[in-house]
């Protein structure tokens, strides 16, 4: 990573900064962000290189606005997909090189459909071809008719409601297209076709199953229902997948002495509980301290919908790392009236350990799952992370006890737990500001140290590390109080973090105000 909190020492080595470093490390980083222009991951180079044929240019900008129907385009994506068949039979190709005869098989079917086409119509120019080329090769490989929504910078999410589009940007107010299908009939057709792209044929859309989840190719999350009014898709993309920590300092949901302290947290093998509310960036900072992981560890990662890819190559060399996906059911059940083929995140979890990994993470607690993994903290799991979803600071604990008793723990059992288990809480704030003419912020607002011990009405005693500077106005994480003698001296033993630094710049750190839009 580029970004680090080292510097070169003796024999090309690194050492940590000393007591000043981060000072100066303030006053570089401050110099060259302004946080008005954070928070704006750049197109993800991964999912642009399987945007393939790269080469192609876009020219329509909407589903709908190719130079032809839709209906041409599927019937060139059925002659196209039948002639691959009849050349690799029995799939002998890698996938690599399947593509690149898919491809080629694509560029030249459109070459000939064009020739017959011009016969009667005005011929089609060569960027026309080009487009048409590149609908059909999505039809195939990527999301179809919406991919041009989901290729467009800073979507967020593109929701269907039956035919029409409901498109969510980071930077501006929802667009909606009218028609992104022909008929409903279509749209499911989409899904179930993505659903076998993904790998994941059993996870088809029907009424036996009217609700299924998958990845799609380049890793956006699908989520569709036929228990809505009309058939329903919420399609959430993943553009910065391959990212780390510093880039969380360079789009303004932390700052370099949050950088700091949370590399320290992961170093001192803290196990980290990320919370906030939906959509506030809790599975990307998840993902950023994941990559902090020392190379020499071995981490399992726990997902209900693979979304934290801590298997790929990140920015700098991570642990050896076993990625577990839950698998939904089909839709049956067997004779203890269990989902047939469903498997859960609690159903993994002993399995998981058995890999004696030095940490275990999951990507998010919804449910049962709570139990054991405070299990897997609190019986040596250090290190461990995860994430959940709370609506207010204040609601952290009552959260997790909720779900522990919902599991069958009895609440002065969860709290022992819980205290047991956790050591540090990080949560993230959203606003939402794109409505009133301004962006979405994400950011770190608050940072709490849980104790090992219980106290008023047995519940977990906690202490604020950092928090909102309301007398400031500043919204955003603000050193307030000194974490416990045992935890500070944790950080320090790492040799990344020194206590001085968060009494130095605690206002500094962030740079400029928040800008926010002034209510009217």
């Amino acid at each position: 990573m580029a970004d680090t909190h080292q510097r070169p020492g003796a024999n090309g080595h690194t050492a940590p900064l000393d007591r000043d470093g981060l000072a100066h490390l303030l006053t570089n980083r401050m110099a060259q962000r302004r946080p008005p222009e954070q928070g704006t991951p750049p197109a993800d180079p991964v999912e642009q290189a399987a945007a393939d044929p790269g080469s192609v240019p876009r020219l329509a900008g909407l589903p709908g606005e190719l130079p032809v129907g839709w209906d041409v385009i599927e019937d060139l994506q059925s002659k196209v997909s039948a002639e691959l068949t009849d050349r690799d039979p029995d799939r002998l190709l890698e996938e690599p090189d399947r593509r690149a005869l898919a491809r080629s098989l694509t560029t030249s079917a459109v070459a000939s459909w064009s020739s017959m086409y011009a016969q009667g119509n005005t011929p089609l120019t060569p960027a026309q071809e080009e487009t048409i080329a590149r609908a059909v090769f999505d039809a195939m490989y990527r999301g179809g008719r919406l991919q041009s929504l989901l290729d467009e910078d800073g979507v967020e999410d593109v929701m269907v409601d039956g035919l029409t589009a409901h498109v969510e940007y980071y930077d501006k107010p929802r667009r909606t297209i009218e028609r992104v299908a022909d008929s409903h009939d279509e749209l499911i057709t989409w899904v179930n076709r993505m659903a076998r792209l993904s790998g994941h044929g059993e996870r088809g859309l029907t009424q036996s199953t009217p609700m299924v989840g998958f990845r799609m190719p380049d890793g956006s999350r699908v989520t569709a229902s036929l228990l809505t009014s009309r058939p329903s898709v919420i399609i959430r993309r993943h553009r910065i997948r391959q990212h780390g920590i510093a880039e969380l300092v360079r789009w303004g949901s932390i700052n370099p002495l949050l950088e700091a302290f949370l590399i320290a947290c992961v170093h001192a093998r803290m196990n980290v509980l990320v919370v906030g509310d939906m959509g506030a960036g809790k599975t990307s900072l998840l993902r950023a301290l994941g990559r902090e992981i020392p190379p020499a560890e071995r981490l399992v990662t726990l997902e209900s919908d693979r979304e934290l890819y801590l298997d790929e190559p990140g920015p700098k060399p991570g642990p050896v790392t076993f990625a577990f996906e839950a698998r939904q059911s089909n839709g049956e059940r067997s004779g203890d009236n269990r989902l047939a083929g469903e498997v859960t995140l609690s159903d993994m979890f002993a399995t998981a350990l058995r890999y004696n990994a030095t940490r275990v993470i999951v990507g998010e607690v919804r449910s049962t799952e709570i139990v054991p993994m405070l299990q897997a903290m609190s019986a040596g799991g250090s290190g461990s992370m995860c994430t959940m979803h709370v609506r207010r600071p204040h609601a952290i604990v009552s959260r997790l006890v909720q779900l522990c008793t919902e599991a069958g723990t009895a609440t002065e059992a969860a709290h022992h737990l819980i205290a047991s288990s956790i050591d540090v809480v990080v949560y993230l704030t959203y606003l939402d500001e794109t409505g009133r003419g301004g962006r979405r912020h994400r950011f770190v607002s608050h940072i709490y140290e849980v104790h090992d011990v219980v106290g008023e009405g047995g519940r977990p005693t906690t202490s604020e590390i950092f928090a909102p500077d309301t007398a400031a106005g500043e919204p955003r994480a603000v050193f307030q109080n000194m974490p416990s003698s045992a935890f500070i001296s944790d950080l320090e033993r790492t040799g990344k973090f020194d206590r001085s630094w968060l009494t130095r710049h605690p206002l500094a750190a962030w740079g400029p105000p928040l800008q926010t839009v002034s209510p009217r």
